[in-house]
C-alpha cells in the first residue's frame, strides 16, 4: 500500500483505522455524533469482505461483540453516550471473560438524553469501568483525525495484547471534523482467529477451551480478581502516554487537557509564552492508564507550579489530576459542559487570575 493524503472525518478516519488494523466484526447501533462512523464500516466491511452488523439496540451489538471476540475475531462496536451506557453491562462481561475487543465513544452532551453537542461527560465511565465489578478498560484518547486513525490500530493490538476491552474515546468535535489523513501502509489486516489458541474455534484435538466470567465456588471468583488487579497494575507500569510541552520551562503553571479540548489549550499556551508567561502543557493521551508520574517528576522539579485543568465537564480528568499531585500542588479548573465549549479567550482569562 503507498501512503495518501485525503480528507475525512473523524468518524470516518476511525472507521479505516479500524479497517487497516484487521477488523473482522463489527456490530452497531446508529446514535449521533457517530453516524459517519457505522455508515463507513457498513460499506468497507463489506468491500473487504467481513462481517457488518446494524443490530436491533446496543444492548444486542456489545453481546454480538462478545460472542465474536470468544470465537478469536477482531471485533469493535460504537457508539455515544447514552448508548454507550446501555452497553456498559456487556463491557463487565467481556473485561470478566478477559476478552479482547475495541469500543469507539464519540461523546456528546449530558446526562439522559441530552443533546448532540461535543462533551467530555463520559470521562468516569470509560476509565473507572462503567459496569459492575472490579475491573478497567484500557481508554485512549485521540486529539486529531490522524491520531483518530492511528488510535485504532494501538487499540486493537493492546486489545490482543492484554485481552482486555479497550475503548477509544472522541467526542462529537473530533468525529464531525475533517481534516486531512495520511493513510500509512500496514499489514495489520493479516490479523486472524489463528492467532489466538485460548479463542472458541473447536476443539480439533487440543484440550477444550472455556470463556467465562462465572465462578462459583468458594475463592476462586477472589482468585481471579486479584489475577485481573496484576494484570492492571502491568498495564499501568507499561501503557501510560502522553504528550508535553515546554515542561522544562513551566515554573508557573502547566495546562491539562485532553482530545479536542486539547487543541484550544495549546493555542491559548502559546498565547500565554508570547505574554511571557512560563506555562507548559501535558495532554494525557491514555485516559487509563493515567500518566501521573510525569506530574510527580514536574512537582518534584518545580513544587511551586501550578496545574489548570481544562474539559468539556463540570470536572473529572480534575480528580486524576489531583491523585498524580498527591496535595504537592495547586490544581485549578475550568470546564463547561452540555455543549459548551471553553474558548481561547476564556482560557486565558482564567489562567491569568490564577
Amino acid at each position: 500500500m503507498v501512503k495518501k493524503k485525503i480528507l475525512i472525518t473523524g468518524n470516518e478516519a476511525l472507521a479505516e483505522g479500524a479497517i487497516q488494523a484487521g477488523c473482522l466484526f463489527y456490530a452497531g447501533y446508529p446514535i449521533t455524533p457517530q453516524n459517519e462512523l457505522i455508515a463507513c464500516m457498513s460499506k468497507r466491511m463489506i468491500e473487504m469482505g467481513r462481517v457488518f452488523i446494524q443490530a436491533e439496540s446496543e444492548l444486542a451489538a456489545i453481546n454480538m461483540v462478545y460472542g465474536a471476540s470468544a470465537a478469536g475475531a477482531r471485533s469493535m462496536t460504537s457508539s455515544s453516550s447514552p448508548g454507550v451506557s446501555l452497553k456498559q453491562e456487556g463491557i463487565s462481561y467481556l473485561a470478566g471473560a478477559e476478552l479482547p475487543c475495541v469500543i469507539v465513544n464519540i461523546m456528546r452532551g449530558g446526562p439522559g438524553l441530552g443533546n448532540i453537542a461535543p462533551a467530555q461527560s463520559d470521562y468516569f465511565q470509560a476509565t473507572r469501568g462503567g459496569g459492575h465489578g472490579d475491573y478497567r478498560c484500557i481508554v485512549l484518547s485521540p486529539s486529531s483525525v490522524q491520531e483518530a486513525y492511528e488510535h485504532m490500530f494501538k487499540a486493537f493490538d493492546l486489545a490482543d495484547k492484554y485481552h482486555i476491552p479497550v475503548i477509544v474515546l472522541g467526542d462529537g468535535m473530533l468525529g464531525q471534523m475533517m481534516e486531512p489523513l495520511i493513510i500509512k501502509p500496514t499489514n495489520h489486516e493479516s490479523q486472524t482467529k489463528n492467532q489466538k489458541p485460548w479463542a472458541l474455534t473447536g476443539c480439533k484435538g487440543r484440550k477444550p477451551n472455556v470463556v467465562k466470567s462465572f465462578f462459583m465456588a468458594e475463592g476462586d471468583l477472589e482468585k481471579f480478581n486479584l489475577k485481573l488487579q496484576d494484570k492492571y497494575r502491568e498495564i499501568e507500569n507499561k501503557e501510560a502516554r502522553y504528550e508535553g510541552l515546554f515542561l522544562d520551562q513551566a515554573q508557573e503553571l502547566i495546562m491539562v487537557a485532553y482530545g479536542s479540548m486539547a487543541r484550544i489549550a495549546k493555542q491559548a499556551l502559546l498565547n500565554l509564552r508570547d505574554k511571557k508567561l512560563k506555562a507548559g502543557f501535558i495532554r494525557p493521551i491514555t485516559l487509563w492508564p493515567f500518566p501521573k508520574e510525569i506530574f510527580g517528576q514536574v512537582v518534584r522539579k518545580n513544587p511551586k507550579v501550578k496545574f489548570l485543568v481544562l474539559e468539556m465537564s463540570y470536572g473529572q480528568m480534575v480528580e486524576d489530576v489531583k491523585l498524580a499531585v498527591n496535595g504537592r500542588a495547586v490544581v485549578e479548573f475550568l470546564g463547561r459542559s452540555g455543549g459548551g465549549i471553553l474558548s481561547e479567550d476564556e482560557i486565558i482569562k482564567y489562567a491569568k487570575s490564577i
